[in-house]
């Protein structure tokens, strides 16, 4: 059975969820807002799961009241990286550290390469497994230059 039958990438909240439209992101920050949490803008080119350290897009807004602020920065984030995967990140520093609370995916590149299951056998009949994204295949900054002109291998 498929657990995820569109092949999108599933990572944070609403990741099984149709694209959320800006005004649903709006909404998302001002509950975010309402709870105390500073966002952050975050993109990159390789999604991998244990890639957990997306580039910054700018400063995280710690003091900023209005979701509109947290929009326009992602939109500018999505404008000038239109082939990498943005999110945004909430904290919650109420425990005096910076917890992520709230994470999701707010765009995502044209073509969308997935993942592949890699097995090896070692020491005997023991098997290892690992899943690398076929995007890792091109260097950084190329990574959905051919597929989204339509090149294939």
């Amino acid at each position: 059975m498929m657990t995820n039958p569109t092949g999108r990438l599933t990572q944070g909240q609403f990741s099984f969820l149709p694209d959320l439209t800006d005004e649903e992101i709006a909404l998302q920050v001002d509950y975010g807002l309402r709870k105390g949490y500073a966002w952050s803008v975050e993109y990159t080119d390789d999604p991998h799961p244990r890639n957990t350290y997306w580039e910054m897009y700018g400063a995280p807004m710690f003091d900023l009241r209005d979701a509109a602020g947290v929009v326009q920065e992602m939109r500018a984030c999505r404008e000038t990286f239109p082939k990498h995967y943005v999110r945004l990140l909430a904290f919650d520093s109420t425990r005096g550290v910076e917890t992520i609370a709230m994470s999701f995916i707010v765009h995502r590149p044209p073509t969308e390469p997935g993942f592949t299951l890699e097995r090896q056998e070692v020491n005997g009949r023991s098997m290892r497994y690992a899943i690398r994204s076929y995007s890792a295949d091109e260097p950084e900054g190329e990574r959905y230059q051919r597929r989204s002109m339509g090149m294939r291998d």
